[in-house]
Parts: structure tokens; sequence; C-alpha cells
């Protein structure tokens, strides 16, 4: 399993057609959005690295995104943060609804 957060800036005017764009791709999931800036913060799990990379070329070749660029990656057999045999993930609060975005991931 691979697990890569990235981060998509497409043009502001395209935001909710990207939004669609991106979450009709496999594995993608789509986390945070910020209109004014047209940026859009995406999981993508794949099966190898080379299905991971696939995956990013695919995100940057979409109409409308003027930035595309893996920020954090992850590779193994449990998901990060889950002990073998734990009963339950660690809460994040980026998951939350409303959740807010610190002041300097959107300067």
């Amino acid at each position: 399993m691979n697990i890569s957060g990235i981060l998509v800036v497409v043009r502001r005017e395209a935001l909710a057609q990207s939004i669609a764009r991106l979450e009709a791709l496999p594995g993608i999931e789509v986390h945070h959005t910020h209109g004014t800036s047209g940026r859009i913060v995406i999981t993508q799990e794949a099966a190898s690295v080379d299905e991971e990379m696939e995956g990013l070329m695919r995100i940057k070749a979409l109409p409308d995104v003027v930035m595309a660029e893996m920020v954090y990656h992850f590779f193994g057999d449990e998901a990060p943060g889950i002990a073998a045999g734990s009963a339950s993930a660690p809460e994040s609060s980026a998951d939350a609804p409303g959740a807010e975005v610190p002041s300097f991931l959107n300067d």
C-alpha cells in the first residue's frame, strides 16, 4: 500500500470542476479545498510506487491544473499511526467537518 499526500493548485474559476475530476480518479480522496487560492489537498492510495507516480502524472495532466506536487509519502502494510491489532485509528482533526487549516498553509 502506498499513500501520498498531494497539493494540487488549480485555476480558481475551475475549482468545482477540478474537484469532480479528481474525485473521479481511482484511489483519490479530497480532504480540503481553498477557493480563493485554488488549492486542493488530496490523498492518493496506490498498490505500488509505479502506480502512485502514474496517478500523480494523471493529476498533473488534468485540465486547469496549475501544479500538483507530492508532499507526503507512506508505504507499508499498515496505515500510518495504526499499530497491528489496534482497535481504532487515532483521531485526526483534519477529518472533522469544518476543521481549520493552519494559516501558514494558506499563505
